[in-house]
């Protein structure tokens, strides 16, 4: 039977990315308080499961990439959507924390297995000419997910309570599994260019050997932890600059649309990276989060959330293109699971990291400063990587 195209292609992987998203990253805030009042568990006590959840999944990228380079995408996306339902169903019957964290280790995994980086890979590798457009036709849906998520599942518990809603979530989890096993049946549907020359792929070893893989690995760290950090603690640090949580959410409510109208423009423009556009992209995060340590007024506010949701939706494009740019598509998963698997732990740290910091510094403003600089060293990892190409084995042996 022939494989489906590469619309049908992308238009399966985008609802799996917009299902996935919504249940496993965003659904969770939704559910703490609600679990809170029916178990008594402690809000640490239950930030603890999904933290572990985040580790388990930086922990397990270089594995699922490791699979998809060696032809496994459509496993990979399949198994990891049916993990995502069935933890969701474990979740549903949780009556003490053990069985939570247990849900929240399958979970984790099936992060890895399901969100952005393994359809990436399998679009870079079953169309080597288009995977490009196909990332940000990804990233477009992907970027609503939050835009479902919330009401979705206010409405859900709302209807069916918090256990039921959970049970409801798997239940779709594994409804959406058969589209991903549908949509990447057979091998790649396009051929590779004619100058493409698999020789000079690098693999991981050779990547390990190369600075760009270290700067462009250190650049996303860095940003992925400034990034979690401040959505970590963004209400917080709101009211703390004396915003009621009206006015926060006049605030926060643009970060959606910002980052939607980002990835608009990009593929408007014909989806073209200039050597300088990633450099660009970095920077609105370190100003951004500036913005929002110094200013006061609401007008201030909505620009640093219109900037921060711009550069966070074009980060994301940027980060998918820079495996293939800098080391060619042979090895693309191995060596994107193993620079995203730094940066997720770097993620799922930055909560915490921050909640300690702010013991001694007991406020969020100078915590925000120290996020902004984070930024700016990104940005210049990121330039010291150098413009990408392709590298080769000869380029490796080479003296000098």
């Amino acid at each position: 039977m022939q494989p489906p195209g590469y619309r049908s292609t992308i238009a399966a992987l985008a609802v799996g990315q917009l299902v996935c998203w919504a249940a496993l990253f965003y659904a969770f805030s939704s559910l703490v308080l609600p679990m809170q009042q029916s178990l008594g568990w402690s809000r640490t006590e239950l930030m603890g499961a999904f933290t572990v959840g985040l580790t388990l999944w930086g922990l397990c990228t270089y594995a699922a990439g490791a699979a998809i380079d060696r032809g496994h995408g459509r496993a990979v996306l399949t198994g990891g959507t049916v993990l995502a339902g069935f933890g969701f169903l474990l979740w549903s019957q949780v009556q003490s924390l053990v069985t939570l964290y247990v849900a929240w280790c399958v979970m984790g995994v099936a992060m890895a297995m399901t969100l952005y980086e393994p359809a990436f890979n399998v679009l870079t590798k079953r169309f080597p000419t288009r995977f490009r457009q196909g990332i940000v036709a990804l990233t477009l849906v992907g970027g609503f997910a939050s835009t479902l998520s919330f009401p979705a599942v206010a409405w859900l518990i709302a209807w069916l309570e918090w256990r039921g809603a959970l049970a409801a979530i798997g239940a779709v989890l594994l409804l959406v599994a058969p589209l991903h096993a549908w949509a990447l049946r057979g091998g790649p549907t396009s051929a590779a260019p004619r100058t493409h020359d698999a020789a000079a792929d690098a693999t991981l070893r050779e990547a390990l050997h190369l600075p760009a893989f270290w700067f462009l690995t250190l650049s996303f760290a860095l940003h992925s932890f400034a990034v979690a950090a401040l959505f970590a603690h963004l209400m917080p640090a709101l009211a703390e600059k004396g915003l009621s949580e009206a006015q926060s959410l006049a605030v926060v409510v643009w970060f959606g649309p910002a980052q939607v109208l980002g990835r608009v423009l990009y593929a408007g423009a014909g989806g073209r990276s200039p050597p300088w556009f990633g450099l660009l992209v970095l920077a609105g995060m370190p100003v951004a989060i500036g913005i929002f340590a110094l200013a006061r007024g609401m007008t201030a506010m909505v620009a640093f959330s219109v900037l921060f949701g711009l550069s966070n939706g074009l980060a994301t494009i940027v980060r998918g293109g820079l495996v293939p740019d800098y080391f060619g598509s042979g090895h693309v998963g191995r060596i994107s699971g193993a620079m995203s698997g730094v940066a997720l732990l770097g993620r799922a740290a930055a909560p915490f990291a921050i909640a300690w910091l702010l013991v001694p510094m007991q406020a969020y403003r100078p915590v925000l400063l120290l996020l902004s600089a984070l930024g700016l060293v990104a940005v210049a990892s990121y330039a010291l990587a150098g413009k990408p190409r392709r590298q080769s084995k000869t380029l490796l042996q080479s003296p000098g």
